[in-house]
């Protein structure tokens, strides 16, 4: 067996929380890492250029939503909304609706926060009147509010299907977290990749560029990071197929060689071919996806797809505690 580095694992750089989530995951009898930390500052760049693939339909087709139906859009929600966007890497979706939305606030959160930092400057420059502010936190697991968020008219901004990165039952714990931080007028504007063949959506998680791959290997120049870990990338494999009966990409990174790894307080020995698992990224009936928002606190008002019923942008409204 083969060992990545005789050397001590190098310093963590992460919370004790942060360590904890990692060491559980790669001791795991299933080894995975959450895709949070897929998003460091380079990771974040990666899924821009992922954005950018002939590949990965989900941006060009929910932004081809947002073109055509922007402005009825606009109307649903109404002008004055406290805009937060989830996840919102370097804000140029939420950027594209303010002229249509002219929101009161925009609050931009992402777990990634010096990316974010930076995308914030840029944008308060574009839209001096927009009182802006940037939050750095993992939203997947806690989403509480600090007061300096108006509480007036909080619409939830979450684009790209990054919903389907939770599992079902997670994501109606995310929604309903999402509802106990709005009142009754709050409202949720949410992107939803639909259930499609496999030859495309394959394709879209594994591009022939290897931009996908080298985004899931960024992982673990991450976690090394993080915790202190040894991972040698070069021994390691991206894997991103289409799970059909459980309607969910599924990525991984499966060793190329037997292999061990060493973080803070941790160690595992991995054969050739065993597997990390990264992400999951479920897909949607558009039936389904309502319901799920419904369960979650939150009403459908208007549903938005594209011409080929690819991807669904919803609109949906608290439900009144």
């Amino acid at each position: 067996m083969s060992t990545s580095c005789l050397t001590e694992p190098k310093h963590p750089h992460a919370s004790a929380a942060v360590l904890a989530e990692l060491d559980a995951g790669l001791r795991a009898t299933s080894a995975s890492i959450s895709p949070k930390f897929l998003y460091d500052a380079l990771g974040s760049r990666l899924f821009e250029a992922i954005c950018e693939l002939p590949e990965y339909y989900p941006t060009r087709t929910e932004a081809t939503i947002f073109d055509r139906h922007g402005a009825e859009m606009a109307r649903a929600i109404g002008a004055g909304a406290t805009l937060i966007d989830l996840g919102a890497g370097n804000c140029a979706k939420a950027a594209r609706l303010f002229p249509l939305l002219h929101p009161a606030q925009y609050v931009a959160i992402d777990i990634s926060a010096g990316f974010l930092r930076a995308s914030i400057e840029r944008l308060q420059q574009r839209f001096p009147h927009i009182e802006m502010t940037g939050l750095g936190l993992d939203f997947s697991t806690a989403l509480e509010l600090p007061d300096t968020v108006r509480q007036q008219k909080r619409l939830f901004f979450y684009p790209g299907s990054s919903i389907g990165n939770f599992a079902p039952e997670q994501a109606r714990a995310f929604l309903r977290r999402a509802r106990a931080e709005c009142d009754d007028d709050g409202g949720l504007l949410i992107g939803i990749d639909l259930v499609k063949d496999s030859a495309t959506l394959d394709a879209a998680y594994d591009d022939a560029l290897g931009v996908t791959a080298a985004f899931n290997l960024n992982m673990l120049r991450h976690v090394n990071h993080l915790a202190g870990a040894d991972f040698d990338v070069r021994q390691w494999r991206h894997s991103g197929a289409y799970n059909s009966a459980e309607q969910r990409i599924e990525m991984h990174l499966e060793a190329r060689e037997a292999l061990s790894v060493r973080w803070h307080g941790g160690e595992r020995a991995f054969a050739r071919g065993e597997r990390i698992h990264t992400e999951n990224s479920y897909k949607y009936r558009q039936s389904d996806a309502v319901g799920l928002l419904e369960q979650g606190g939150f009403q459908a008002t208007r549903v938005w797809t594209d011409a080929a019923g690819w991807f669904a942008v919803i609109h949906a409204r608290a439900i009144a505690n």
